[in-house]
């Protein structure tokens, strides 16, 4: 790819980020028409103005994964593709390391100025729906790639590792705007469950905005007292 024309990538990219969006929005829909019946948020539609921050969204993501690539070609970000044990532990130190960050940036936005200025577009969605997970102000969308790529610079990571995570992260990003609650009581009350961002839990953000800043996990909102079941 690095023999590829500068606008070839950016295409590559674009589209990818297309798809993911695409797919979001259609399982998102099929989940919620699975569990209709057990929802009081199914009757939407998407306004242009929301298309239009989407877009928007999805160019900035491009650009991140753009300058991701860029550094990884001037090796300012090294990856591995050996298969081994470090598949699990990259992949782990990329999904507790992220979740930390972005709960104290989350957190901090919440508690400053740029709450009116940056986040406040994406809480004008008090129940949730999948596009809502790009529905983002330009900066935090910005923001949010920034932390990704410098945590990409520290280390080393196994690629299988990174593919893994940013699946798993477009599942957690899917779950918490779906607008209803797929997974039964019962379930979400196991040991290791509980400790989930489920899509409960940041609807609960979405209506109770001091609670639950956590994207994957409970547990930094757990520990700092902003947890809210």
């Amino acid at each position: 790819m690095s023999e590829l024309p500068a606008l070839s990538l950016w295409l590559i990219f674009l589209a990818e980020n297309i798809l993911i969006t695409i797919l979001v929005l259609f399982f998102g829909k099929l989940v919620q028409q699975r569990y209709y019946s057990a929802s009081a948020f199914i009757s939407y539609s998407y306004e242009a103005r929301e298309w239009q921050i989407c877009a928007v969204t999805n160019v900035l993501n491009t650009a991140v994964t753009y300058a991701g690539f860029k550094l990884w070609e001037y090796n300012y970000i090294n990856i591995t593709a050996h298969i081994s044990v470090t598949i699990l532990t990259d992949f782990l130190l990329l999904f507790f390391a992220m979740d930390l960050l972005m709960f104290i940036f989350h957190y901090l936005i919440h508690q400053t100025f740029l709450y009116k200025i940056v986040h406040q577009l994406h809480h004008l969605a008090v129940h949730p729906k999948p596009i809502d997970l790009f529905i983002l102000h330009p900066l935090e969308t910005i923001s949010f790639g920034a932390l990704w790529l410098v945590l990409l610079m520290l280390f080393p990571f196994n690629i299988y590792a990174i593919v893994i995570y940013l699946i798993i992260n477009v599942v957690f990003g899917l779950t918490g705007h779906l607008g209803i609650e797929p997974l039964p009581l019962r379930f979400r009350n196991l040991p290791v469950i509980r400790y989930l961002g489920t899509s409960t839990f940041h609807h609960q953000h979405h209506q109770y905005e001091d609670f639950n800043f956590g994207f994957y996990t409970s547990i930094w909102d757990r520990l700092f007292g902003t947890y809210k079941s």
